[in-house]
């Protein structure tokens, strides 16, 4: 694509990212999946400046999901650990970058000591007025959207609403991501082509983006080529494009 029209490209206000293949990244090199994961999260620091200084507004990535448990357990320990070092580790370059952070997800069914990481890290990051961070742990979305209509239903059995007045927006105001716009494009990394149970509320008009790299591999012109992609997308939202009226 010719750099007049890379200058001229419109930025995607929120990049969603499910980030696949850190384990098979690992065995290309004879390494253990951790290694992969070890990787994966220092790639995920990078792309969050590289997003940051593109001019995204919102960026989300899938860091553990509901189903995850089900992997061996020495990998969910490991896994773990790397959020753990995470969040302690990011309050003080988060504050200096000026990141939001959000963590997403049932945060209940975490160890109290992560959950207090969580808490303190979104804490100090709140006001921040640079991008906004989300990362899904312990997130599954039709999990989300179970535990949004579970408080919806409270609501009603207190008399507070009625299920007749249930409008679309106040479904998504009791989801995780409350206040935040949906994603405009979602990345996919390691030739999957599946939304795995991600965002399954907010992307009901997502661009979607397919690429071969494995996350470890992901960098800048990755991220740049997906954006391109999405420009070359007509967004209708189910209307007709220009042509066809």
């Amino acid at each position: 694509m010719c750099s007049e029209m890379k200058k001229d490209r419109i930025i995607p206000a929120h990049i969603a990212i499910i980030m696949d293949g850190n384990g098979r990244w690992a065995k290309r090199r004879g390494l253990p999946r951790t290694a992969g994961h070890k990787k994966g999260a220092e790639v995920v620091e990078q792309i969050l400046e590289d997003a940051d200084h593109l001019g995204v507004r919102y960026l989300t990535v899938y860091a553990f999901s509901t189903e995850n448990w089900s992997r061996p357990a020495m990998e969910v320990k490991a896994l773990m650990s790397l959020l753990r070092r995470y969040m302690e580790s990011s309050l003080v370059k988060c504050e200096k970058n000026n990141v939001a952070v959000r963590v997403i997800g049932d945060k209940t069914k975490l160890d109290k000591d992560l959950q207090a990481s969580i808490r303190v890290l979104e804490e100090a990051t709140k006001d921040n007025t640079g991008i906004h961070f989300q990362i899904a742990i312990n997130y599954g979305g039709r999990d989300e959207i179970l535990r949004g209509v579970r408080n919806l239903a409270k609501r009603i059995e207190s008399g507070e609403t009625k299920a007749d007045d249930i409008t679309e927006e106040m479904i998504a105001a009791h989801l995780d991501t409350a206040g935040i716009p949906d994603p405009d494009l979602l990345i996919r990394t390691c030739k999957e082509q599946r939304i795995s149970n991600f965002l399954l509320w907010e992307c009901a008009y997502t661009e979607f983006y397919y690429t071969d790299v494995a996350w470890p591999d992901f960098d800048k012109a990755e991220l740049e080529r997906a954006i391109d992609a999405y420009n070359q997308r007509d967004r209708r939202y189910g209307g007709l494009d220009s042509g066809e009226q």
